[in-house]
């Protein structure tokens, strides 16, 4: 029988250890980066949160609407990493870089519309989360601020996200360090300002100030990297000039739409409850704040299953694989069930601890104890669904080319070759 059940189970998940060793590699890494950018959030709400309920909720709103732009560039750069990561698997580095380049073209010019958007309409944006002028006023300062931070933020995640697709994890963690220890620094200094060298309290303006410093900060690291000692891709800029050709383009549709879709939809229901919830009062927003902070402090593992996934199964399938790839797939399903359970046991009683952190009403104290009850159920779905949503082991259209000069696994394909012998 002990001989027998590895066999068997061998038949529907991975079972040898180097695979796991490979997902902990490039889970490990995401992990501390996102548990660094959550940690960062947290000593943002805690820091505003000494101003009162209206600097709280007014920056939370304002964050929410950011959000929008966030996830939906991570839904965008996570259907160019499963696309890049595929490439990369079918060794085809040329094809990689021009996936990068689209991803990045996207990205830019959605970071522009949002950031004129910011900058012209800043009150008006306010206005759709709270009827609360007080709360209105003060989230325009921060939105302003904001306008500037899209594009370098969304360049940075990009770039870090593709250099993880041909497998270094290692830079989204460099880059979360650096803005870690400038945020919280910048934080300080703007939010309550300092005399003796003339900085003055800019309140929850200086949030967003200390923010847009570290995102500035942190794109420059990511260009340093790629420029001067990234080695395996080897990109240059010279190519977010030049269109997609229509079967790349179309190929990203295919495989990233329901990514991009179900991100963007995730961002409108974050977006939909704050609105709610700014119609309910201060202390409703301020208590949601407090929750969400917590709630992905808690789940930063999550982000680390949904990155390895879209990386290993992209690789798998670019290689032909796709019996691997399905293992492959019910092997994370598998982890993303205990992460999510060891999540949901972090919130449910780390929830009320938290909540003691903050300076604020015993009525918001009461409100935030009850929604963590809730957060407690959600996250384990949410980390159930991060690694079924972020990889595609289906079986491609295209045929291995016979002159590419490549011997492909059978049953596989060349990614940057369609039947015609045209290229992506």
């Amino acid at each position: 029988m002990e001989k027998t059940a590895p066999g068997r189970l061998s038949k529907y998940i991975v079972t040898d250890g180097s695979f796991y060793k490979r997902a902990m590699l490039l889970i490990i890494p995401v992990l501390f980066q996102n548990l660094i950018n959550q940690g960062v959030n947290m000593m943002d709400t805690i820091m505003v949160g000494n101003l009162g309920e209206v600097s709280i909720s007014a920056s939370s709103l304002a964050n929410q609407y950011y959000a929008i732009y966030n996830i939906m560039c991570m839904g965008i750069s996570a259907a160019g990493l499963v696309l890049a990561s595929q490439y990369w698997g079918a060794g085809e580095p040329k094809t990689v870089r021009r996936t990068f380049d689209l991803v990045m073209q996207i990205v830019m010019i959605m970071g522009l519309v949002f950031a004129v958007l910011t900058a012209l309409f800043p009150e008006t944006i306010m206005s759709l989360y709270t009827p609360d002028r007080d709360v209105i006023l003060e989230g325009a300062k921060y939105l302003r601020v904001t306008a500037f931070i899209f594009l370098p933020h969304g360049i940075s995640l990009v770039m870090s996200n593709v250099i993880r697709a041909v497998g270094n994890a290692r830079l989204g963690l460099v880059i979360s360090c650096v803005s870690f220890v400038v945020n919280i620094g910048c934080n300080y200094v703007f939010i309550f300002g300092v005399p003796a060298l003339g900085i003055p309290a800019l309140g929850v303006m200086g949030a967003a100030v200390g923010t847009l410093c570290a995102r500035i900060v942190e794109l420059l690291v990511c260009v340093i990297y790629m420029f001067r000692f990234e080695n395996r891709l080897i990109y240059r800029p010279n190519g977010l000039i030049k269109p997609p050709t229509k079967n790349l383009f179309s190929e990203f549709i295919r495989l990233g739409l329901p990514a991009i879709i179900s991100d963007t939809l995730l961002g409108v229901a974050a977006t939909v409850i704050s609105m709610i919830l700014g119609r309910m009062g201060k202390e409703a927003t301020s208590a949601y704040a407090i929750v969400v902070v917590l709630e992905r402090l808690c789940t930063v593992a999550t982000g680390g299953i949904a990155s390895a996934s879209g990386v290993m199964i992209g690789q798998t399938v670019g290689q032909g694989d796709y019996e691997r790839a399905h293992k492959e797939g019910r092997s994370f399903l598998i982890i993303s069930v205990g992460i999510g359970i060891v999540a949901s046991i972090l919130v449910r009683f780390a929830g009320v601890w938290s909540i003691g952190m903050y300076k604020i009403t015993d009525e918001t104290k009461a409100i935030a104890v009850s929604m963590m009850g809730s957060s407690a159920v959600i996250v384990f779905f949410q980390a159930v669904q991060s690694a079924l949503k972020r990889h595609s082991p289906r079986r491609r259209r295209y045929e291995i080319s016979h002159d590419s000069g490549r011997n492909l696994p059978v049953g596989g394909f060349h990614p940057a070759r369609l039947r015609d012998g045209s290229r992506l």
